[in-house]
């Protein structure tokens, strides 16, 4: 799990040949700070002593600016940045700290890291990866398919049909992502992203049929690793009153809150002879639309208002 300073290092570090300038830590060091106020401060960025960052970096235009301050000025500001305790402090562009600056690492058992690399190059790679190893990660039972180029989540209850209408959707020229449990994490404020556990990753169970190698039987176009989740389709087995409730215009349209997303949920009556597969599909085209700004059941009714509208007599002329 990627947690700690070290740990990073240890992925990243020959990438983007990072190297210690300091003994590393003999205990792990937290990535996030411990103070409950701080939560959210940004991991990595450039030398910031106003909001710090977890990971200061500096690099050619910060190490102009320390150089341009005053002895004051100078011992202020690097008395601020460890003041703050940082995780670490990264030098990029191959620029050695300064001898009091690594005597004050030291004393202050902050650590300090170097990289051949510019500054922008290195914040990125390492905002990239952090973002994704250390987004909140929730594991939810059901099928993830990508369908039309939009990653459905089919979710129900135990032996409702999810894996073969899966197997369906797959030898229809779709891609499965996960069976089962697939996982998601927050990348981004809206967007979900979902992966398949390594174990399970290839594999898709029906039952009667056992566990299938999906990959084996319809090559590598059929499994997709990552894909951002767009859309949930929950089946369900509806009787007459169950149905009788879904609005026939609007349908079952609602919303489902996973990780503090709100993502489109469609619920889908699973009855006897109803072609799955291709409402599935319908579903998607449907949604595709709706985000484009289009709503079929809006412009039905604004068009049978508009011929009411026609049909209506004129009002009578005012008596002079």
């Amino acid at each position: 799990m990627i947690d700690s300073l070290q740990s990073v290092i240890a992925q990243t570090g020959p990438q983007l040949k990072l190297r210690w300038l300091t003994p590393e830590p003999r205990t792990p060091r937290p990535l996030r700070g411990e103070d409950p106020e701080r939560a959210g401060q940004s991991l990595i960025g450039s030398l910031n002593c106003i909001h710090p960052n977890r990971l200061q970096v500096i690099g050619l235009p910060e190490q102009v600016y320390l150089s341009a301050l005053g002895s004051t000025a100078y011992k202020e500001t690097v008395d601020k940045l460890f003041a703050e305790r940082p995780a670490a402090v990264v030098f990029t562009d191959g620029i050695e700290p300064e001898a009091d600056f690594r005597a004050r690492a030291e004393s202050t058992q902050t650590p300090l890291l170097g990289s051949p690399f510019g500054d922008q190059e290195l914040i990125n790679h390492l905002r990239y990866f952090l973002t994704h190893a250390l987004a909140e990660r929730k594991t939810i039972h059901g099928v993830f398919i990508e369908v039309l180029g939009m990653g459905v989540l089919l979710i129900g209850d135990p032996a409702v049909g999810k894996s073969e209408l899966a197997l369906d959707l797959i030898t229809r020229g779709h891609r499965i992502v996960a069976d089962d449990a697939p996982r998601f994490a927050r990348i981004a404020p809206e967007v979900i992203e979902g992966t398949c556990p390594e174990t399970l990753r290839d594999f898709l169970e029906v039952r009667g049929l056992g566990i299938l190698n999906i990959r084996a039987m319809f090559g590598e176009g059929a499994i997709l690793r990552v894909k951002t989740l767009n859309l949930i389709i929950d089946l369900q087995p509806l009787g007459p009153p169950q149905l009788d409730c879904i609005d026939r215009l609007a349908g079952s349209l609602s919303a489902m809150n996973i990780l503090g997303v709100a993502v489109p949920r469609i619920t889908m009556p699973v009855a006897p002879g109803r072609n799955l597969a291709i409402l599935v599909e319908a579903a998607v085209r449907h949604q595709i639309l709706r985000i484009r700004g289009y709503d079929a059941g809006v412009d039905f009714i604004d068009r049978q208002a508009r011929a009411i509208s026609m049909d209506r007599p004129d009002p009578p002329a005012p008596r002079a």
